[in-house]
């Protein structure tokens, strides 16, 4: 008995201890709250007039001052933010050097097709006409009276020579006094309109060329789809004729700005360049459009070259070939070189820092362009290499050269043997200047293709353009359309589509999950293709296996100057 009262007490007295220590834990506790309310300046309920006072005493001009000059904080707390950041910075300081390298690789390409002109195309037509005269004489039969790229070499010569037969009955200097005479603003505004029309000729003329130079060497055996070789040689002629008029009221009007007394037409062109600035930087652009952009600019660049070549031709033959006269012209010329390199770096800078394009993309585009020039060499070439850079990038050298040699022609005079061994001369010189040209392009070229690891597609067959989209609409139609015994298929993540469709709810909320918050870093950018892969359209649920039949990727070997890409061209 005794041992269970003892026991009894001895628990007891455990009992209240432990609830001793409980109360002194909760007391502990209180006065731990009451100081961090009192430090973060709240009102408790049962606060009494101490802690009020307390609070107000700490609400001092000195302190916010103290606080605001010792406030610290981490960057390392948002790492992958500024890392970025500082990404976008160094591609752009990139940019200028990759985008110069690409533009002067381009540079001497259109050099090659256009020094090709005045050059190889002579000699390759005489050498046709001889083979179209010798061939029948002697008597070789079993074979074409004329190669397929002999034929096009004929053509071409034959719509240099008659376009020029006609452009010598057009005058220069009329049309110069006729430009001279008109407002600033409206020079201004016929200048934009010559641009724009000068996009739409060589939209349509590349293809009128194409047109001729297939009907002409089109097999014999195949059914006539087509209205004769005569019509479509016809609409060549009166197209590179138009073509050149256009070009020539081009350098006409940069005649007269350069010629102008307070320079304000040349500015105003000039400020032309920055407009551009304000059309292309703000909007969304791909890769893809981004590599016709890069044509275009190649192209654009290497023909003011020639419209200055020109202007300064004309203005030498007015001041007597005088030598001081040229030093007088060299400021003018710098500035508007200067403005359309400034426009272009600027603008690409802009480009690719809002849609998070990397810099490396202009060596892509490198090797996308030293293919071209490469197949053309190979034995399954299906094209000569001036008009594959005439498709790419939209230069058309014929209208340019015809009016280069209207140019030349009549501002320089002719007379004497002498003057006959310059031409010769030269002649030759211009011969030597293509054919060391076209050494170290091509060698550049194999050099960009084996990097870019292309050499395999050097022996694939040409796409057909037929059979591609047929290839696609039964892929749209398969992908679209799936059977009823089909088996479920999964995604990446594992997730079975079929069970997906079932579960509209999820679907949504998975949807609206995946779309970019409004964050300043995701404005104006174009996503990865990895990003790309992992988009879930609202409408069918689907992930981009799934989404790959809707927006196909071109390949940059597929687009030309005037492809559409993201329904647009630029």
């Amino acid at each position: 008995m005794a041992e269970s009262l003892s026991t009894g007490v001895g628990e007891k007295e455990k009992r209240d201890s432990w609830e001793r220590d409980r109360k002194d834990a909760k007391t502990e506790d209180n006065k731990e709250k009451d100081g961090v309310t009192e430090t973060l300046e709240f009102k408790d309920k049962n606060g009494g007039s101490r802690g009020k006072k307390r609070s107000l005493s700490d609400l001092s001009l000195v302190r916010f001052i103290t606080t605001e000059l010792t406030r610290g904080y981490f960057l390392e707390h948002n790492e992958a933010k500024y890392t970025e950041r500082r990404e976008r910075v160094y591609t752009c300081l990139r940019i200028p050097k990759e985008l110069e390298k690409l533009m002067t690789f381009g540079f001497f390409l259109c050099l090659d097709a256009f020094l090709y002109v005045f050059t190889l195309l002579p000699l390759r037509v005489i050498l046709a006409l001889l083979r179209l005269f010798t061939v029948p004489c002697c008597g070789i039969s079993g074979s074409r009276l004329l190669q397929p790229a002999q034929v096009c070499d004929v053509l071409k010569g034959f719509i240099m020579v008659l376009c020029y037969s006609m452009m010598s009955y057009v005058d220069y200097s009329m049309m110069y006094h006729l430009i001279r005479g008109q407002s600033v603003i409206k020079l201004y505004i016929i200048y934009n309109m010559l641009e724009v029309a000068d996009r739409l000729f060589s939209s349509f003329g590349q293809d009128i060329l194409d047109a001729l130079y297939w009907t002409a060497t089109e097999p014999k055996e195949k059914k006539r789809a087509h209205i004769g070789v005569i019509p479509h040689f016809l609409m060549a002629v009166l197209y590179v004729f138009l073509h050149a008029i256009l070009i020539m009221v081009q350098a006409t009007t940069l005649n007269v700005a350069f010629n102008s007394h307070n320079k304000s037409l040349l500015t105003i062109m000039m400020s032309n360049n920055f407009v551009e600035i304000k059309g292309s930087v703000f909007k969304k652009f791909e890769k893809n459009n981004l590599f016709q952009m890069s044509n275009s600019d190649i192209k654009e660049r290497f023909t003011n070259y020639i419209l200055l070549l020109i202007v300064c031709l004309r203005n030498m033959e007015q001041f007597s070939w005088n030598p001081d006269h040229l030093w007088v012209l060299f400021p003018d010329v710098v500035m508007v070189i200067a403005s359309e390199v400034a426009v272009d770096v600027v603008k690409h800078a802009f480009i690719t820092k809002f849609n998070d394009i990397s810099a490396d993309v202009y060596g892509e585009y490198r090797a996308s362009l030293a293919f071209d020039l490469v197949s053309s060499r190979q034995k399954n070439a299906y094209t000569d290499y001036s008009d594959s850079v005439s498709r790419r990038m939209g230069f058309i050298p014929l209208p340019l050269a015809l009016l280069l040699i209207r140019v030349v022609t009549s501002s320089v005079k002719i007379q004497g043997s002498l003057s006959f061994m310059c031409v010769l001369l030269f002649y030759l010189g211009m011969i030597t200047l293509k054919v060391l040209n076209s050494i170290v392009l091509l060698g550049t070229s194999c050099m960009f293709v084996k990097e870019a690891n292309m050499e395999e597609k050097l022996f694939d067959p040409p796409p057909s353009v037929a059979s591609s989209r047929a290839n696609s609409r039964a892929h749209r139609t398969k992908c679209v359309h799936t059977s009823p015994h089909q088996e479920p298929t999964t995604d990446k993540a594992g997730i079975s589509l079929a069970s997906d469709a079932s579960q509209p709810i999820n679907m949504t909320e998975n949807a609206a999950s995946t779309l970019p918050k409004s964050d300043s870093d995701t404005f104006l950018t174009t996503p990865d293709e990895d990003d790309e892969e992992k988009i879930i359209n609202a409408d069918t649920g689907l992930e981009g296996d799934g989404l790959k039949h809707r927006t196909p990727k071109k390949d940059l070997l597929e687009i030309d100057r005037f492809t559409i890409c993201g329904n647009r061209i630029d």
